[in-house]
């Protein structure tokens, strides 16, 4: 690859949009309806290989937008962050639902708030690595990024006495190169994105969140949600009809992607 092809791409993968906006800046483009992916690879390409170099030893992590589409399972996920009184009145509804979720944790918040980490744990959800202060991932350094996920996954440990299964970069809608090869180096060999986003974090409204993911959902679909607003709070019940409805049973992450292929 000719080197200004190699700058070209790298430049594109950094300045990417922000996907969840607790604490990094929102998309330019006015929110559609429901943002989903046409079925994408859980393979880097070709050009982001290239632009990748794995630690000695390591692996580059995979990404994945979706499980698999033969089974009638979906996960709703959350990035664990803001107003724990927000995320104590989810865990409320999933709790009178009897569904699980997974939630991509920010590391400082974990230590901010062990009695709900506790509850969490209790209720049988799942945690995984949100990054430690939730930055635009992209915009750091190597080692900047490097300590993030590591610091992350070292808070998830003394919490819960696990690092989580999956990684999923802050302030980015697709892992870079380098995530990809910071992510695996940590120990975290799948990269998990979505493929329904309702934009909840641009807080329209319940039933417009409730609305988009029903739009975007099918077997297979993994969902992109937020702790830190209310509307998303009060639209999880009508989003567990709609699944419900067209026969599809919430999972946590790890059952939905269960036998994927963990690494190339």
């Amino acid at each position: 690859m000719a080197p200004s092809r190699r700058a070209f791409l790298a430049a594109a993968a950094a300045t990417m949009a922000a996907a969840c906006t607790d604490h990094a800046t929102a998309p330019d483009a006015a929110p559609s309806t429901v943002a989903t992916r046409p079925a994408p690879s859980t393979m880097p390409t070709p050009a982001e290989r290239a632009g990748a170099v794995a630690p000695a030893g390591g692996k580059l992590a995979r990404i994945v937008f979706a499980g698999p589409r033969t089974r009638r399972q979906v996960a709703l996920t959350f990035h664990l962050s803001g107003d724990p009184a927000l995320a104590s009145r989810l865990l409320d509804t999933a709790a009178q639902a009897g569904a699980p979720i997974s939630l991509f944790a920010v590391g400082r918040w974990l230590t901010e708030h062990p009695t709900l980490v506790r509850r969490i744990l209790a209720d049988g959800h799942e945690l995984d690595n949100h990054t430690w202060s939730h930055p635009v991932l992209g915009r750091l350094d190597r080692p900047a990024m490097a300590t993030e996920i590591r610091r992350c996954k070292a808070a998830l440990t003394q919490a819960t006495g696990s690092g989580g299964h999956y990684f999923r970069p802050s302030g980015m809608t697709r892992p870079t190169p380098m995530v990809l090869a910071e992510a695996g180096a940590a120990g975290y060999p799948l990269v998990v994105a979505y493929d329904v986003d309702p934009r909840d974090y641009t807080d329209p409204g319940a039933d417009a969140v409730a609305a988009r993911v029903a739009a975007g959902l099918r077997p297979g679909s993994i969902v992109s949600l937020h702790t830190g607003h209310a509307g998303t709070g009060t639209a999880l019940v009508p989003i567990l009809a709609a699944a419900r409805a067209r026969g599809l049973q919430p999972v946590p992450l790890h059952q939905l992607l269960a036998g994927m292929p963990s690494a190339p």
